[in-house]
Protein backbone atom coordinates (compact mmCIF):
# COMPACT_ATOMS: atom_id res chain seq x y z
CA UNK A 1 0.00 0.00 0.00
CA UNK A 2 1.41 3.39 -0.90
CA UNK A 3 1.53 6.30 1.41
CA UNK A 4 -1.81 7.95 2.12
CA UNK A 5 -1.83 11.58 0.87
CA UNK A 6 -1.39 13.86 3.85
CA UNK A 7 -3.49 16.84 4.88
CA UNK A 8 -2.69 20.00 2.93
CA UNK A 9 -1.70 21.90 6.07
CA UNK A 10 1.88 21.47 7.29
CA UNK A 11 2.30 19.39 10.46
CA UNK A 12 3.27 21.39 13.52
CA UNK A 13 6.40 20.19 15.35
CA UNK A 14 5.69 18.93 18.86
CA UNK A 15 8.14 20.08 21.47
CA UNK A 16 7.43 17.23 23.89
CA UNK A 17 8.37 14.44 21.45
CA UNK A 18 11.65 12.64 22.08
CA UNK A 19 12.47 12.22 18.41
CA UNK A 20 15.85 10.56 18.84
CA UNK A 21 14.47 7.91 21.21
CA UNK A 22 11.68 7.04 18.79
CA UNK A 23 14.07 6.84 15.85
CA UNK A 24 16.46 4.66 17.82
CA UNK A 25 13.65 2.31 18.88
CA UNK A 26 12.61 1.95 15.25
CA UNK A 27 16.16 1.38 14.06
CA UNK A 28 16.62 -1.36 16.64
CA UNK A 29 13.06 -2.67 16.17
CA UNK A 30 12.43 -2.48 19.90
CA UNK A 31 8.95 -3.38 21.12
CA UNK A 32 6.03 -4.71 19.07
CA UNK A 33 4.91 -3.70 15.60
CA UNK A 34 2.02 -1.84 17.28
CA UNK A 35 4.54 0.37 19.07
CA UNK A 36 6.43 0.87 15.80
CA UNK A 37 3.24 2.12 14.17
CA UNK A 38 2.55 4.49 17.04
CA UNK A 39 6.13 5.77 16.88
CA UNK A 40 5.91 6.41 13.12
CA UNK A 41 2.62 8.25 13.59
CA UNK A 42 4.09 10.40 16.38
CA UNK A 43 7.11 11.27 14.24
CA UNK A 44 4.93 12.20 11.26
CA UNK A 45 2.74 14.41 13.44
CA UNK A 46 5.91 16.03 14.75
CA UNK A 47 6.76 17.13 11.21
CA UNK A 48 8.96 14.29 9.93
CA UNK A 49 8.13 13.10 6.42
CA UNK A 50 7.79 9.36 5.70
CA UNK A 51 10.91 9.61 3.50
CA UNK A 52 12.95 11.17 6.31
CA UNK A 53 11.80 8.44 8.72
CA UNK A 54 12.76 5.81 6.13
CA UNK A 55 16.26 7.23 5.76
CA UNK A 56 16.72 7.31 9.54
CA UNK A 57 15.20 3.93 10.42
CA UNK A 58 14.88 1.70 7.35
CA UNK A 59 11.06 1.61 7.57
CA UNK A 60 9.86 2.28 4.03
CA UNK A 61 6.92 4.72 3.60
CA UNK A 62 4.67 1.87 2.42
CA UNK A 63 5.49 -0.07 5.60
CA UNK A 64 5.00 2.98 7.80
CA UNK A 65 1.51 3.49 6.43
CA UNK A 66 0.61 -0.17 7.00
CA UNK A 67 1.75 -0.33 10.60
CA UNK A 68 0.30 3.10 11.46
CA UNK A 69 -3.15 2.14 10.18
CA UNK A 70 -2.81 -1.40 11.53
CA UNK A 71 -1.95 -0.12 15.01
CA UNK A 72 -4.96 2.19 14.93
CA UNK A 73 -7.23 -0.74 14.02
CA UNK A 74 -5.58 -2.86 16.74
CA UNK A 75 -6.22 -0.19 19.39
CA UNK A 76 -9.79 0.25 18.18
CA UNK A 77 -10.51 -3.49 18.28
CA UNK A 78 -8.95 -3.94 21.73
CA UNK A 79 -10.98 -1.00 23.07
CA UNK A 80 -14.16 -2.64 21.76
CA UNK A 81 -13.23 -5.83 23.59
CA UNK A 82 -11.47 -8.95 22.32
CA UNK A 83 -10.28 -12.09 24.17
CA UNK A 84 -6.76 -12.00 25.58
CA UNK A 85 -5.67 -14.69 23.11
CA UNK A 86 -6.72 -12.52 20.18
CA UNK A 87 -5.00 -9.48 21.65
CA UNK A 88 -1.81 -11.47 22.22
CA UNK A 89 -1.94 -12.90 18.68
CA UNK A 90 -2.06 -9.49 17.04
CA UNK A 91 0.58 -8.02 19.29
CA UNK A 92 3.03 -10.41 17.63
CA UNK A 93 1.91 -10.16 13.99
CA UNK A 94 -0.94 -9.22 11.69
CA UNK A 95 -0.44 -5.57 10.73
CA UNK A 96 -1.17 -6.41 7.08
CA UNK A 97 -4.35 -8.25 8.07
CA UNK A 98 -5.65 -5.53 10.43
CA UNK A 99 -4.87 -2.91 7.79
CA UNK A 100 -7.62 -4.38 5.62
CA UNK A 101 -10.13 -4.00 8.48
CA UNK A 102 -9.75 -0.20 8.45
CA UNK A 103 -13.02 0.18 6.50
CA UNK A 104 -15.01 -1.44 9.33
CA UNK A 105 -16.61 0.14 12.38
CA UNK A 106 -15.07 -0.42 15.81
CA UNK A 107 -17.38 -3.33 16.80
CA UNK A 108 -16.90 -4.88 13.34
CA UNK A 109 -13.12 -4.61 13.67
CA UNK A 110 -13.21 -6.48 16.98
CA UNK A 111 -15.51 -9.17 15.56
CA UNK A 112 -13.37 -9.54 12.44
CA UNK A 113 -10.19 -9.82 14.51
CA UNK A 114 -11.74 -12.59 16.62
CA UNK A 115 -12.95 -14.42 13.52
CA UNK A 116 -9.52 -14.10 11.91
CA UNK A 117 -7.85 -15.94 14.76
CA UNK A 118 -10.60 -18.57 15.03
CA UNK A 119 -10.61 -19.37 11.29
CA UNK A 120 -6.94 -18.78 10.53
CA UNK A 121 -7.60 -15.99 8.04
CA UNK A 122 -4.48 -14.74 6.27
CA UNK A 123 -3.72 -11.35 4.76
CA UNK A 124 -4.81 -12.47 1.28
CA UNK A 125 -8.29 -13.33 2.59
CA UNK A 126 -8.58 -10.29 4.86
CA UNK A 127 -9.64 -7.85 2.13
CA UNK A 128 -12.52 -10.13 1.00
CA UNK A 129 -13.56 -10.70 4.62
CA UNK A 130 -13.69 -6.97 5.31
CA UNK A 131 -15.63 -6.35 2.10
CA UNK A 132 -18.17 -9.07 2.95
CA UNK A 133 -18.74 -7.69 6.45
CA UNK A 134 -19.09 -4.12 5.17
CA UNK A 135 -21.52 -5.09 2.40
CA UNK A 136 -23.63 -7.12 4.86
CA UNK A 137 -23.81 -4.17 7.25
CA UNK A 138 -25.29 -1.98 4.50
CA UNK A 139 -28.30 -4.25 4.00
CA UNK A 140 -31.56 -2.79 5.29
CA UNK A 141 -32.36 -6.08 7.07
CA UNK A 142 -30.56 -9.38 7.58
CA UNK A 143 -31.43 -11.87 4.79
CA UNK A 144 -33.52 -14.86 5.74
CA UNK A 145 -31.56 -17.36 7.83
CA UNK A 146 -28.46 -15.16 8.26
CA UNK A 147 -27.47 -13.30 11.43
CA UNK A 148 -25.23 -10.26 11.85
CA UNK A 149 -22.34 -12.45 13.01
CA UNK A 150 -19.26 -11.80 10.82
CA UNK A 151 -19.11 -15.50 9.92
CA UNK A 152 -22.66 -15.32 8.59
CA UNK A 153 -21.78 -12.14 6.68
CA UNK A 154 -19.02 -14.00 4.82
CA UNK A 155 -21.27 -17.02 4.38
CA UNK A 156 -23.98 -14.79 2.88
CA UNK A 157 -21.52 -13.33 0.39
CA UNK A 158 -20.45 -16.84 -0.63
CA UNK A 159 -24.08 -17.99 -0.84
CA UNK A 160 -25.01 -15.00 -3.00
CA UNK A 161 -22.06 -15.46 -5.36
CA UNK A 162 -22.53 -19.24 -5.61
CA UNK A 163 -26.14 -18.79 -6.80
CA UNK A 164 -24.84 -16.67 -9.69
CA UNK A 165 -22.33 -19.24 -10.98
CA UNK A 166 -22.98 -21.77 -13.72
CA UNK A 167 -19.51 -23.29 -13.42
CA UNK A 168 -19.89 -26.18 -10.96
CA UNK A 169 -16.28 -26.04 -9.80
CA UNK A 170 -16.48 -22.36 -8.92
CA UNK A 171 -19.91 -22.86 -7.37
CA UNK A 172 -18.54 -25.70 -5.20
CA UNK A 173 -15.62 -23.55 -4.08
CA UNK A 174 -17.94 -20.78 -2.92
CA UNK A 175 -20.23 -23.25 -1.12
CA UNK A 176 -17.20 -24.70 0.69
CA UNK A 177 -16.11 -21.19 1.67
CA UNK A 178 -19.57 -20.42 3.01
CA UNK A 179 -19.64 -23.63 5.07
CA UNK A 180 -16.20 -22.79 6.46
CA UNK A 181 -17.30 -19.44 7.89
CA UNK A 182 -21.05 -19.92 8.55
CA UNK A 183 -22.08 -19.37 12.16
CA UNK A 184 -25.82 -20.00 12.57
CA UNK A 185 -27.66 -23.27 11.84
CA UNK A 186 -30.27 -21.55 9.66
CA UNK A 187 -27.56 -19.95 7.53
CA UNK A 188 -25.86 -23.33 7.16
CA UNK A 189 -29.13 -24.81 5.89
CA UNK A 190 -29.42 -22.02 3.31
CA UNK A 191 -25.97 -22.85 1.96
CA UNK A 192 -26.48 -26.61 2.03
CA UNK A 193 -29.60 -26.21 -0.16
CA UNK A 194 -27.27 -25.12 -2.94
CA UNK A 195 -25.83 -28.62 -3.00
CA UNK A 196 -29.07 -29.86 -4.57
CA UNK A 197 -30.50 -26.65 -6.04
CA UNK A 198 -28.54 -25.77 -9.20
CA UNK A 199 -30.71 -22.88 -10.39
CA UNK A 200 -28.80 -19.75 -11.35
CA UNK A 201 -29.84 -16.26 -10.25
CA UNK A 202 -29.04 -13.59 -12.82
CA UNK A 203 -27.54 -10.37 -11.46
CA UNK A 204 -26.66 -6.94 -12.80
CA UNK A 205 -22.87 -6.74 -13.23
CA UNK A 206 -21.04 -3.81 -11.71
CA UNK A 207 -20.08 -1.21 -14.32
CA UNK A 208 -16.46 -0.67 -15.30
CA UNK A 209 -14.64 2.08 -13.43
CA UNK A 210 -14.17 5.17 -15.66
CA UNK A 211 -10.36 4.98 -15.64
CA UNK A 212 -8.08 7.01 -17.90
CA UNK A 213 -4.27 7.24 -17.79
CA UNK A 214 -2.49 10.43 -18.80
CA UNK A 215 -0.38 9.75 -21.87
CA UNK A 216 1.10 12.99 -23.18
CA UNK A 217 2.57 16.22 -21.85
CA UNK A 218 -0.31 18.14 -23.45
CA UNK A 219 -2.62 16.42 -20.99
CA UNK A 220 -0.73 17.97 -18.08
CA UNK A 221 -1.65 21.67 -17.87
CA UNK A 222 0.23 23.77 -15.35
CA UNK A 223 -1.69 25.63 -12.68
CA UNK A 224 -0.74 29.29 -12.20
CA UNK A 225 -2.02 31.80 -9.63
CA UNK A 226 -4.03 34.77 -10.95
CA UNK A 227 -3.13 38.25 -9.72
CA UNK A 228 -6.21 39.94 -11.11
CA UNK A 229 -7.16 42.42 -13.84
CA UNK A 230 -5.20 45.59 -14.59
CA UNK A 231 -4.82 48.16 -13.19
CA UNK A 232 -3.07 46.48 -10.24
CA UNK A 233 -0.72 47.62 -7.52
CA UNK A 234 2.62 46.21 -6.39
CA UNK A 235 0.91 44.99 -3.25
CA UNK A 236 -1.59 43.07 -5.39
CA UNK A 237 1.28 41.47 -7.28
CA UNK A 238 3.18 40.47 -4.15
CA UNK A 239 0.07 39.14 -2.41
CA UNK A 240 -0.20 36.14 -4.73
CA UNK A 241 1.12 33.06 -2.88
CA UNK A 242 3.93 30.92 -4.27
CA UNK A 243 2.71 27.53 -5.46
CA UNK A 244 4.47 24.23 -4.84
CA UNK A 245 3.43 21.54 -7.35
CA UNK A 246 3.02 18.07 -5.86
CA UNK A 247 3.62 15.11 -8.16
CA UNK A 248 2.43 13.07 -9.94
CA UNK A 249 -0.55 15.28 -10.86
CA UNK A 250 0.94 18.72 -10.29
CA UNK A 251 -1.39 19.64 -7.43
CA UNK A 252 -0.55 23.00 -5.85
CA UNK A 253 -1.01 24.32 -2.35
CA UNK A 254 -0.36 27.50 -0.38
CA UNK A 255 -0.32 28.66 3.22
CA UNK A 256 -4.12 28.82 3.40
CA UNK A 257 -6.56 25.92 3.55
CA UNK A 258 -7.20 25.41 -0.17
CA UNK A 259 -5.43 23.63 -3.01
CA UNK A 260 -5.86 23.13 -6.73
CA UNK A 261 -4.98 20.33 -9.11
CA UNK A 262 -4.79 20.52 -12.91
CA UNK A 263 -7.25 18.34 -14.78
CA UNK A 264 -7.38 18.29 -18.59
CA UNK A 265 -10.43 19.90 -20.15
CA UNK A 266 -12.04 16.72 -21.39
CA UNK A 267 -15.74 16.83 -22.21
CA UNK A 268 -16.75 14.88 -19.13
CA UNK A 269 -15.03 17.53 -17.00
CA UNK A 270 -16.48 20.49 -18.90
CA UNK A 271 -20.02 19.10 -18.60
CA UNK A 272 -19.76 18.65 -14.83
CA UNK A 273 -21.74 21.22 -12.84
CA UNK A 274 -19.90 20.97 -9.52
CA UNK A 275 -16.73 18.85 -9.88
CA UNK A 276 -14.44 18.19 -6.92
CA UNK A 277 -11.38 15.97 -6.62
CA UNK A 278 -10.54 13.26 -4.10
CA UNK A 279 -7.29 11.36 -3.60
CA UNK A 280 -7.12 7.61 -3.15
CA UNK A 281 -4.89 4.62 -3.80
CA UNK A 282 -5.54 2.46 -6.85
CA UNK A 283 -5.97 -0.58 -4.57
CA UNK A 284 -8.67 1.14 -2.49
CA UNK A 285 -11.12 1.43 -5.37
CA UNK A 286 -14.18 -0.89 -5.37
CA UNK A 287 -12.31 -2.92 -8.00
CA UNK A 288 -8.54 -2.60 -7.44
CA UNK A 289 -6.77 -1.49 -10.61
CA UNK A 290 -4.23 -3.87 -12.20
CA UNK A 291 -0.56 -3.02 -12.10
CA UNK A 292 1.51 -1.41 -9.38
CA UNK A 293 -0.15 0.60 -6.63
CA UNK A 294 -0.33 4.32 -7.30
CA UNK A 295 -2.29 7.38 -6.28
CA UNK A 296 -5.24 8.23 -8.51
CA UNK A 297 -7.56 11.21 -8.76
CA UNK A 298 -11.26 10.60 -8.39
CA UNK A 299 -13.37 13.38 -9.92
CA UNK A 300 -16.86 13.64 -8.43
CA UNK A 301 -19.71 15.80 -9.69
CA UNK A 302 -21.51 16.89 -6.52
CA UNK A 303 -24.45 18.16 -8.54
CA UNK A 304 -25.29 14.64 -9.75
CA UNK A 305 -26.76 12.98 -6.65
CA UNK A 306 -29.48 10.86 -8.24
CA UNK A 307 -28.74 7.12 -8.02
CA UNK A 308 -28.08 5.23 -11.28
CA UNK A 309 -27.31 1.52 -11.52
CA UNK A 310 -24.60 2.08 -14.16
CA UNK A 311 -22.62 4.62 -12.15
CA UNK A 312 -20.45 4.71 -9.05
CA UNK A 313 -21.23 7.27 -6.38
CA UNK A 314 -19.76 8.77 -3.23
CA UNK A 315 -21.48 8.14 0.10
CA UNK A 316 -20.64 8.54 3.76
CA UNK A 317 -20.48 5.34 5.76
CA UNK A 318 -19.18 5.17 9.35
CA UNK A 319 -18.01 8.82 9.07
CA UNK A 320 -15.89 8.01 6.01
CA UNK A 321 -16.37 8.86 2.34
CA UNK A 322 -16.47 5.75 0.18
CA UNK A 323 -16.84 4.95 -3.51
CA UNK A 324 -19.83 2.65 -3.87
CA UNK A 325 -22.02 0.93 -6.43
CA UNK A 326 -25.38 -0.78 -5.98
CA UNK A 327 -27.68 -2.55 -8.41
CA UNK A 328 -30.68 -1.46 -6.32
CA UNK A 329 -31.59 1.82 -4.66
CA UNK A 330 -29.05 2.12 -1.80
CA UNK A 331 -29.91 3.08 1.76
CA UNK A 332 -27.06 5.60 1.94
CA UNK A 333 -27.72 8.94 0.17
CA UNK A 334 -25.42 9.75 -2.72
CA UNK A 335 -23.17 12.79 -2.25
CA UNK A 336 -22.11 12.87 -5.88
CA UNK A 337 -21.40 10.80 -8.98
CA UNK A 338 -17.93 9.52 -9.91
CA UNK A 339 -17.37 10.86 -13.41
CA UNK A 340 -13.66 10.11 -13.88
CA UNK A 341 -10.76 8.27 -12.28
CA UNK A 342 -7.43 9.57 -13.56
CA UNK A 343 -4.16 7.66 -13.34
CA UNK A 344 -0.83 9.54 -13.59
CA UNK A 345 1.22 9.65 -16.75
CA UNK A 346 3.77 6.85 -17.02
CA UNK A 347 7.34 8.19 -17.06
CA UNK A 348 9.83 5.65 -18.38
CA UNK A 349 12.99 7.57 -17.51
CA UNK A 350 12.44 11.14 -16.35
CA UNK A 351 16.07 11.63 -15.27
CA UNK A 352 17.33 10.71 -18.75
CA UNK A 353 15.13 13.39 -20.29
CA UNK A 354 16.37 16.03 -17.84
CA UNK A 355 20.03 15.03 -18.21
CA UNK A 356 19.85 14.92 -22.01
CA UNK A 357 18.27 18.31 -22.57
CA UNK A 358 20.05 19.93 -19.64
CA UNK A 359 23.46 18.97 -21.07
CA UNK A 360 22.82 20.24 -24.62
CA UNK A 361 25.06 23.26 -25.46
CA UNK A 362 23.08 26.45 -25.76
CA UNK A 363 19.90 24.91 -24.37
CA UNK A 364 18.22 27.43 -22.10
CA UNK A 365 14.76 25.89 -21.79
CA UNK A 366 13.11 28.39 -24.15
CA UNK A 367 14.40 27.22 -27.51
CA UNK A 368 12.16 25.26 -29.86
CA UNK A 369 12.87 23.38 -33.05
CA UNK A 370 12.15 25.28 -36.23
Amino acid sequence: MTETPQNFSQPQPQADVDVESLLQALRRKEGSWVEWGQACQTLQKAGHSPQAIFEATGFEPIQQNQIIVGSQVYTSAVSAGVPEAVKSHFERKGSDLLYEFRILTQPERAAAAILSVEKGIDADEARDVAKAIKEFSRLAASPEGFTDHPGDAIAHQSWKLARQKTDLQERSRLIARGLRFVHSDDARKQIERLLTDFSVVRTVPAPLLPVYRLESDEDLPRVLPVVGKLPLTKADFQAVPMIDPIEPFGMVKFSGTGAWVPVPGWQVILLADDPVVLWCNSQDLPTPLPGKQENVLVVVDRAQREWRSDRYFIAEDADQLQIQWSDTLPDLPSLGEVILIMRPKKILDENYTKDYFGSRPGYDGWQTDE
